[in-house]
């Protein structure tokens, strides 16, 4: 017999993308169910992403999990470099300096240094961050986490959504009906199933061999300093390792060369001790091991009524600059807020139009990126010269050459400021555009601008405080000169209900940064408006950004 219960929200899927939207929901005043198939705060099988942007480090920040996160992982003194080398215990090529936990904020000139955030990136698994997140969300009283618990099927309606959840248990089943459901359930989604969504794009990027493995004597055989993630490089095999606890336990990346039929085909245990560089008796145990295909996959659509995917559901990327977690995750906070607005009753449901038209554009466009430097590094690992190992002056020579491509390519993904920092939404219905252009897109570098659309940048403000820290939780208009009148758009924000806080700026504290007296920023901290005096009609302006005027 099936029983019929009821939330505002449901979420399909315990991830750092579903947790994390839980979390900020949760955090805007609504009640949240949370559907995951594993156990209470069971890890994933495989360790997955190993990075967390410095933009959802500065969304954890705001939810007030970022110093949990930033503590967690590896030690504190473990370098977080990546490290290229001939073999895992061989000669090292070049290596990428990114600075431990214990340092991050005093070090100042690694590539990643100096960026325009509170928050700089975290080197974390999933492993570690996932039950942070966890334990996080389940002490959230608006938050109903259900484990053990499938979803079976999925019914959209105009006004509402249903699901069959299933114990997994005890077999038995409910019918949970909800206003809006979200699917963060991975590659795999149901939820996009039953919207109709098709994933489409490039399917067969590369082929990986991954092996998560615990070595306690690999640490000690290193020749060079320990890095976080250490690349491969010679002309039998092609590999990456990452430092998963930094201690014992490794995740090695076996890439497969363009005439190896498939996974079969390959010796692991063979391929592991090249990537390696140890002999037959070196002991090492498998945890658990997997083959993957990386891809570039975009579903045609985010959104059915009153269904959304997000993360992995919505679009699979290469796995290049850590970033497919991260995307997911900024995917959530964009939806989490039209959402909250909307149940909070200040917003129309005409908002939640802007989720697919803002997140759809800026994931093809960047997983683009992300493929073609991906591709870069693919025809490097395939151009290896022979005497790379050598001793002599040749092999000098090949190494040093392979060491400045090898981090000319891949200091733009392991630092990728513009990844983290400079997509904008260039085609939304709730942003007010002025005709101005926005920077040139690029995965490495980031300018910051107040272009309608952009992110709103950062600084510091006068007190030492961060900008972010003092922006209101919804809709923030900063205001650079007390003389400009902003009474009609907070009395216009007063009549429509919508959260507006005031934040008067000294003018000479961020002068390179913001070009008008006036911007205002939405609750995801992007701009939604800016001009040095309100527009003649403030009602027309609030309207615009609440999405309540086609």
């Amino acid at each position: 017999m099936i029983e019929m219960t009821e939330s505002e929200v449901l979420i399909v899927g315990a991830g750092p993308v579903g947790l994390t939207l839980a979390i900020d929901l949760a955090w805007r005043g609504i009640d949240v169910t949370l559907v995951e198939k594993r156990g209470r705060a069971v890890p994933p099988e495989q360790p997955k992403c190993n990075h967390v942007a410095a933009r959802t480090m500065e969304i954890f920040r705001r939810l007030r999990v970022a110093d949990k996160v930033r503590n967690a992982g590896l030690p504190a003194d473990y370098p977080h470099d990546i490290s290229y080398r001939t073999t895992f215990t061989g000669q090292e090529l070049t290596r990428i300096q990114i600075p431990c936990r214990r340092d991050r904020f005093t070090t100042k000139d690694g590539p990643d240094c100096n960026w325009p955030t509170p928050e700089p990136p975290h080197r974390i698994n999933q492993i570690f961050l996932e039950p942070i997140l966890f334990d996080h969300a389940a002490a959230q009283p608006r938050i109903k986490i259900t484990n053990r618990t499938s979803v079976d099927e999925v019914v959209v309606e105009d006004g509402s959504a249903s699901a069959v959840l299933r114990d997994l248990d005890t077999g038995a089943s409910r019918r949970l009906s909800c206003r809006y459901l979200i699917g963060c359930d991975g590659a795999r989604s149901i939820v996009r199933k039953a919207i109709g969504a098709e994933l489409s794009g490039d399917a067969v990027v590369q082929r990986v061999q991954s092996t998560f493995i615990r070595a306690p004597g690999l640490i000690d055989l290193q020749c060079h300093e320990r890095a976080w993630g250490t690349g491969v490089i010679n002309p039998r095999r092609a590999g990456m390792v990452y430092a998963i606890d930094g201690r014992e336990r490794w995740l090695v990346h076996n890439y497969l060369r363009p005439d190896e039929p498939d996974f079969d085909s390959v010796d692991r245990d063979a391929c592991i001790r090249t990537i390696l560089g140890v002999g037959a008796n070196f002991h090492y145990d498998i945890i658990s091991r997997e083959d993957w295909y990386g891809r570039r996959l975009i579903a045609n659509k985010f959104r059915d009524r009153s269904v959304f995917i997000a993360g992995d559901a919505a679009h699979i990327w290469v796995p290049y600059a850590g970033y497919g977690m991260n995307a997911g995750i900024v995917d959530a906070m964009n939806l989490s807020w039209l959402i909250a607005a909307h149940l909070n009753g200040w917003a129309p449901p005409t908002i939640l139009d802007a989720y697919e038209a803002e997140r759809w554009p800026i994931t093809s466009q960047v997983s683009r990126f992300a493929m073609s430097h991906a591709e870069s590094e693919i025809r490097r690992r395939g151009a290896i010269p022979d005497e790379i190992e050598d001793a002599g002056a040749r092999g000098e020579v090949a190494r040093a050459e392979v060491g400045r491509l090898t981090y000319q390519i891949n200091v733009q993904q392991y630092a990728c400021a513009g990844l983290n920092f400079g997509s904008y939404y260039d085609r939304s219905p709730i942003i007010v555009y002025d005709g101005a252009k926005h920077p040139a897109y690029t995965m490495s570098s980031y300018t910051p601008s107040t272009v309608p659309g952009c992110r709103t940048p950062h600084f510091w403000c006068e007190d030492g405080s961060s900008l972010y820290d003092a922006m209101g939780s919804e809709f923030t208009l900063l205001r650079f000169d007390r003389a400009v009148d902003v009474v009609p758009l907070e009395a216009a924000a007063r009549i429509r209900g919508v959260p507006l806080k005031v934040l008067d700026i000294k003018r000479a504290t961020p002068a390179n940064l913001y070009e008008t007296a006036l911007l205002l920023s939405r609750p995801d901290q992007h701009v939604a408006w800016r001009g040095d005096r309100l527009p003649p009609d403030s009602l027309a302006l609030v309207d615009r950004v609440r999405g309540a005027t086609a």
